[in-house]
């Protein structure tokens, strides 16, 4: 049986899971609007935002929402071939496996020939990113037909307003924006991560001058925030190992953990 620093440590691994989706009052208010977003007959919809702000698992729950009421179709990881990126539409959207070289021109001839007026299929595309302009630019040209609507994630930087570029001004016509967590919304977002796995001990653990701490070194960044409670939950595990958690407070989150864990994923230097 896991003891409960196991269970609490596990709670927070680095993974991307719409059964993990905590519902704060801001976050859930972005994503109603993102699914009202996608019953608009809007070409391409982008979210956007810093890493860490919750991109993935938003695209994550909406296609779970979705897809047993519509056509709706995921890719986590971007499919950075052009040919591949086609090929993989055809199959997915119009049932058709395509052997050999598949090309913008034969794709759009496959569009036309097989969309269907009643139904507009969703792609979800992650990491947009890391496609390519020109895979970029005829993305915008196929959202153009309307025989499909794309949902793309981007990451934010701050040298660059991705909004701004050129391929996207004409054709997004919703753009939603993510940010990182305020000190409130991040004592809710891992007292309810906690409590949602029946970790209520640990829950407890979490006082205002903690999640300070931890805001402090995060900035409310929820990836940030998930390494550092893996990391010190896995701290709190070895001294229970070890026989030693009578040298550690275990009524609420030590700031010598917080540390060192801050110190483990790399957040501060040693």
């Amino acid at each position: 049986m896991n003891s409960i620093f196991t269970n609490s440590r596990d709670v927070f691994l680095d993974t991307v899971n719409a059964k993990d989706y905590i519902q704060l009052d801001r976050v859930s208010t972005i994503y109603q609007s993102l699914k009202d977003s996608i019953k608009k007959p809007l070409k391409m919809i982008l979210l956007y935002g810093k890493p860490g702000t919750g991109k993935s698992m938003f695209l994550t729950k909406l296609y779970n929402d979705l897809s047993e009421k519509q056509s709706v179709y995921l890719y986590t990881t971007p499919i950075i071939d052009e040919s591949e990126f086609y090929k993989t539409l055809a199959q997915d959207i119009f049932n058709i496996k395509y052997n050999g070289v598949l090309n913008f021109t034969q794709f759009m001839k496959l569009v036309d020939e097989y969309k269907k007026d009643e139904e507009v299929p969703v792609v979800l595309l992650d990491e947009a990113q890391l496609y390519s302009e020109v895979l970029m630019e005829k993305i915008r040209l196929l959202s153009d037909t309307r025989a499909v609507k794309f949902v793309i994630t981007l990451h934010k930087t701050e040298k660059e307003d991705l909004i701004a570029k050129e391929h996207f001004q004409t054709r997004i016509w919703e753009t939603i924006e993510l940010h990182n967590a305020s000190k409130m919304e991040l004592k809710m977002y891992i007292q309810k991560k906690l409590m949602k796995a029946n970790c209520f001990d640990t829950a407890n653990m979490f006082s205002n001058k903690s999640v300070n701490k931890i805001y402090k070194l995060t900035h409310g960044n929820y990836r940030d925030t998930n390494k550092i409670l893996y990391s010190a939950f896995d701290i709190y595990n070895e001294y229970e190992k070890n026989n030693q958690l009578y040298a550690m407070k275990t009524h609420q989150m030590s700031h010598k953990v917080i540390e060192m864990a801050a110190i483990h994923t790399g957040l501060i230097n040693a």
